[in-house]
């Protein structure tokens, strides 16, 4: 797709996020509900198959695309940004290694509008460690798997058509450290879903627990070969989910930064009647702000263009995207609210609404801390799950 064509695109997305997705953010929010309306809109003008290949139906981008579709609608709403960011994410994964059964059974509905997809892998024992899963795939027949275990945090939760699941091999015998990505689908028997979510932000993104009570699930939903999940993690998920993450709070501290812009372009002082946008240190401080995101911005989409080309040492810098943009957003949505003062800090603002949303930007894993650790060991040539 050539320049002019990614253009358009991104103004669908655009179109979206102001005509859909916008009205709705506080009310998302307020009720903690599911993005619907905008998720929908997007899947009807064909974006549910963004990162799908052009040869399976689809729009055929990669990370850039990505971060710039999340990015625009995370300036609205974030948990609508990271529910779409989840399904182009769970979308690649199934697209890496596709068989033309799977291409005709998820990804041409994806394309087409009709199917939701997600990732379903951190688990409650392991926590953020989310590549090491201890649900269970035991083979029960020549062409089925029972899948036993419980999921968190799984993103439209509840509300997709197919979960990407990671799982263990039961098998005794079977190599320690392998393990396998599977497709389950919503209706399969035996699934389980926690209570709905209630966070302090992201509201919106149903992000749920899954239980897993001898789901069997067909063995052609197996994505890759069995043990395949460490290649699906650092070559897939990885890299489209911390672009997804990267691009959505990227869209909010944009839209922290405009409101304070905004505040201060617009409040006067009664007894002066000079403008706070003339106050020399208002100018400093903002000027600051704008310099952070717009670093942030180009280290992303840096990243995302990098890996895209196929770059070796792509991956450092797509963590790094991540890292940068969580330091940014928190930062910057907390001091908008300093620039914006008592109007900024009331209950139901827009960056009372940012300032719970940003702070997830540290805690969705892989963590900070987790990548600023990783990140050390690439350009130490050192082994990144070393412990």
């Amino acid at each position: 797709m050539d320049r002019q064509d990614f253009a358009s695109l991104m103004l669908k997305v655009q179109d979206i996020a102001e005509a859909v997705v916008a009205p709705n953010a506080a009310t998302v929010d307020a009720e903690a509900g599911w993005p619907e309306a905008g998720i929908r809109a997007l899947q009807r003008e064909g974006l549910g198959g963004l990162v799908v290949p052009a040869a399976y139906g689809g729009k055929g981008h990669g990370l850039h695309a990505l971060a710039r579709a999340c990015e625009i609608l995370g300036q609205e709403c974030t948990s609508t940004a990271i529910c779409f960011g989840m399904h182009c994410v769970g979308s690649s994964v199934i697209s890496a290694n596709a068989t033309p059964d799977q291409q005709a059974r998820f990804l041409a509905p994806i394309c087409e509008g009709r199917h939701i997809t997600t990732l379903s892998l951190s688990e409650a024992g392991t926590g953020v460690h989310f590549y090491l899963p201890q649900t269970t795939m035991e083979t029960v027949s020549d062409d089925a798997f029972s899948l036993t275990g419980n999921k968190t945090f799984v993103t439209n939760g509840g509300q997709a058509d197919s979960y990407v699941v990671s799982v263990v091999a039961a098998s005794p015998e079977a190599p320690i450290g392998q393990f396998s990505c599977i497709v389950v689908p919503a209706d399969a028997e035996g699934i389980r879903w926690g209570a709905n979510w209630e966070g302090l932000g992201m509201r919106g993104n149903s992000s749920r627990t899954m239980e897993l009570q001898g789901v069997r699930v067909p063995r052609r939903n197996l994505l890759g070969k069995e043990g395949d999940q460490i290649w699906y993690i650092f070559n897939v998920v990885l890299p489209y989910f911390l672009i997804a993450m990267a691009g959505t709070f990227l869209g909010a501290a944009t839209t922290a930064l405009e409101e304070a812009r905004r505040h201060l372009s617009r409040r006067y002082h009664t007894h002066t009647g000079s403008s706070l946008a003339q106050a020399s240190v208002l100018q400093h401080r903002l000027g600051t702000l704008w310099g952070m995101v717009e670093r942030t911005r180009r280290l992303t989409y840096h990243a995302a263009a990098s890996f895209d080309a196929g770059d070796p040492d792509s991956l450092t810098a797509v963590m790094a995207a991540k890292v940068e943009v969580a330091d940014c957003v928190v930062a910057v949505v907390n001091e908008a609210m300093t620039l914006c003062g008592g109007i900024g800090y009331r209950k139901g603002s827009r960056l009372h609404r940012l300032l719970r949303d940003a702070r997830a930007a540290h805690l969705m894993s892989p963590t900070t801390d987790i990548l600023r650790v990783w990140i050390g060991r690439a350009l130490l040539g050192q082994p990144l799950l070393s412990d």
